[in-house]
């Protein structure tokens, strides 16, 4: 009797849904498998080896589950919402640093006329926007490291603006008030310590071309220093990625290049470490599923060079096969030479998993 009371209260609750023309989505991303990863290592007393085979989770894709919801109201106006966990298969521990919603929390506004605006936790233009055939999601194999904005960078205490899309064309601009934790209070006669940033960028997709531009720009908060009793000033880190793909049936192609200005971008700043950044990828439909692989460079340039640091070379390959419309497997590898830009620093993993989406 009480489950038949309960599944009345939820019709009746949906129906009201229904007659509002509001919808709710429960959603996720669940991606795991076994793999082999090892760790090759320098310094001045030699090298070391780690080795570790075990689970592995979130490779092609970040293990999540998320609620989102749209309601219309009139006029082509819609209200919006996304909250999205991520969380560790292995152990049922949150990711993001344990975050509820790490990996989005945002709330907006969407017309057909004038696109859409979001507030929130978010992740920047440039990472919605890069175009990789690869697909940046195969983050165990390091793919991602060369364009560190575009590898799902996320920002808090933002608000995003993207375009409707014309004929193809899109174009987004964004700004957080501190991009990392809660946004403090600026003080009377004090510099703000907010780490604020901008983000922006264009991409045009039409049939099998599709190219996309993107600046980012990241402001480290002023600091107080103990040793000159003074707040220190701004430092910057920005940059831009350009990235262009074809599909040409038999094999779809990708290319990108970029620059990294004052430190790889969001891994702290360091002045006149800039580095240059390129990457190729391709891809190949093999009956229903598709082979895939890529290669990046980046390329230490000024006091990053002067400092002894070495070119990072990242190789990856993937085979995704389908089981179903929710359901494939897959099998992946990668190799990274001078780590971190460390000499003969290397990494070398491998697995194969199983991905299920709801």
């Amino acid at each position: 009797m009480k489950k038949t009371l309960l599944a009345a209260a939820l019709m009746a609750g949906f129906a009201g849904i229904a007659q509002a023309e509001t919808s709710v989505t429960l959603y996720g991303i669940i991606d795991g498998g076994i793999g082999y990863d090892r760790v090759k290592s320098h310094n001045a007393d030699g090298s070391t080896k780690s080795t570790r085979t075990g689970l592995i989770d979130g490779v092609q894709s970040g293990n999540r589950w998320g609620l989102k919801g749209t309601e219309d109201l009139g006029n082509g106006l819609r209200a919006n919402f996304v909250l999205e966990s991520g969380f560790n298969l292995a152990n049922g521990h949150q990711a993001q640093g344990g975050r509820l919603f790490g990996r989005r929390a945002t709330l907006g506004l969407a017309g057909d006329s004038w696109g859409e605006l979001n507030l929130g936790r978010q992740t920047n233009i440039a990472s919605d926007f890069y175009v990789d055939v690869h697909g940046n999601a195969w983050s165990s194999t390091g793919s991602g490291q060369a364009f560190r904005a575009t590898d799902t960078f996320r920002m808090d205490n933002s608000v995003v603006y993207k375009t409707p899309n014309f004929s193809g064309f899109q174009a987004g601009v964004g700004y957080s008030f501190n991009a990392n934790g809660t946004q403090l209070w600026k003080e009377q006669g004090i510099k703000d310590q907010n780490n604020s940033m901008l983000t922006t960028g264009l991409r045009y997709a039409n049939g099998p071309v599709a190219v996309a531009a993107s600046y980012d720009r990241l402001r480290s908060g002023s600091r107080y220093d103990l040793n000159t009793g003074a707040y220190s000033q701004f430092k910057h880190q920005s940059a831009w990625n350009v990235s262009g793909s074809y599909d040409f049936e038999v094999v779809a192609l990708s290319l990108a290049f970029g620059q990294d200005y004052d430190g790889a971008f969001g891994e702290g700043y360091a002045k006149k470490f800039d580095y240059n950044n390129y990457a190729v990828a391709l891809a190949f439909p093999i009956g229903e599923g598709k082979l895939s692989g890529s290669y990046s460079l980046s390329q230490p340039r000024k006091e990053a060079k002067d400092a002894g640091e070495k070119k990072q070379h990242t190789f990856s390959l993937a085979y995704s096969h389908p089981l179903s419309k929710r359901t494939n497997v897959y099998a992946m590898g990668g190799y990274v030479k001078n780590m971190d830009y460390v000499n003969k620093d290397k990494r070398t993993v491998a697995g194969v998993g199983i991905r299920h989406q709801f």
